[in-house]
């Protein structure tokens, strides 16, 4: 539903966007990561044909964003940073309004926009005008109006941000609904605890280039290394590191705990286990440390800063 490739865009000299390629399949989440200024409001603007390429192709919803840019914005729901709100309208005739530009008929436009409202629970202030609303209702209203014509493919920046927790998990609650339903989205987002919950697929950009993509697992697996594993004894750990040290490289340890990383855990972990019983050792715990996207993600960011200080070299110095 979403196919980017080598897609750039150059402002003068400023090159913001540099040769992405991205392919999103129908019901998938992607989330578009990256630092402020990475080029992910850049590239999101020349995925809804906002803004023409410099060079590149990208299909949307099965239309060229170049030779086909009406099609495109017909077949997207875009929430953009400004939402540039009409704040002297109710929101029924904002929406009622926007229905019309998408050629919707009146009945289905009012039904949808009170289906809409209700799911994001603004029916109450449906005559109100939007001036008198919240910042997390004008977020949520702009997100009623990038659904309102039920498009297959929705590009959402920073889709939670202002909201409180209640409206968030609304919001989340509605797009993993979506998301069965075969709809596809492209999310940017600082919220990488969501962006963890809702994604089946990941991009970091940084400086206008793609430099990680995949699944959770894949990235932690590439960033992260081996497996980490949490063990937990009865009692002091004393001189057990040195005993098991054969079987696994423990990384930290407590008086009653040490973390260890593993390549083959389904294989290594029983053996360890009848290693530590053969000693006597009780075992209160054995589980996996979870990684976090968070975690994963500054990884990325740090990787890459060091390799172009790599490539840079130190001045006076070769490369």
């Amino acid at each position: 539903m979403i196919e980017a490739q080598d897609l750039t865009k150059v402002f003068d000299d400023f090159l913001a966007v540099d040769r992405v390629s991205l392919r999103v399949s129908a019901g998938a989440v992607l989330a578009l990561l990256g630092p402020n200024g990475a080029g992910k409001t850049t590239t999101v603007r020349m995925l809804t044909s906002i803004l023409a390429p410099t060079s590149g192709r990208a299909v949307v919803a099965g239309f060229d964003v170049v030779r086909q840019p009406q099609q495109v914005r017909a077949h997207v729901g875009v929430l953009t940073e400004q939402h540039g709100l009409y704040e002297r309208m109710k929101a029924l005739e904002y929406l009622d309004f926007f229905g019309e530009v998408y050629h919707m008929p009146r009945p289905v436009r009012r039904q949808r926009a009170y289906e809409l409202m209700e799911r994001f629970g603004l029916q109450d202030a449906l005559n109100k005008r939007l001036g008198e609303y919240s910042k997390g209702m004008k977020q949520k209203l702009a997100l009623v109006r990038a659904m309102l014509h039920n498009p297959p493919v929705l590009l959402l920046d920073e889709p939670t941000s202002a909201m409180d927790p209640q409206s968030a998990k609304q919001v989340r609650d509605a797009i993993v609904e979506l998301q069965r339903g075969e709809r596809t989205f492209l999310i940017t987002t600082h919220n990488l605890a969501e962006a963890q919950q809702l994604a089946s697929q990941i991009a970091v950009i940084r400086k206008g280039r793609i430099i990680a993509q995949g699944t959770f697992d894949e990235l932690s697996r590439q960033f992260a290394g081996e497996p980490r594993m949490e063990l937990r004894v009865r009692g002091e750990m004393n001189g057990l590191p040195r005993e098991i040290g054969d079987l696994v490289t423990v990384e930290e340890k407590g008086s009653d705990w040490l973390r260890y990383r593993v390549s083959d855990p389904e294989r290594v972990n029983p053996a360890l286990i009848r290693r530590l019983a053969g000693l006597g050792v009780d075992v209160i715990s054995l589980a996996p440390v979870s990684q976090t996207l968070e975690d994963i993600y500054l990884q990325i960011i740090e990787q890459d800063e060091q390799k172009e200080e790599g490539t840079h070299g130190v001045a006076g110095e070769p490369a």
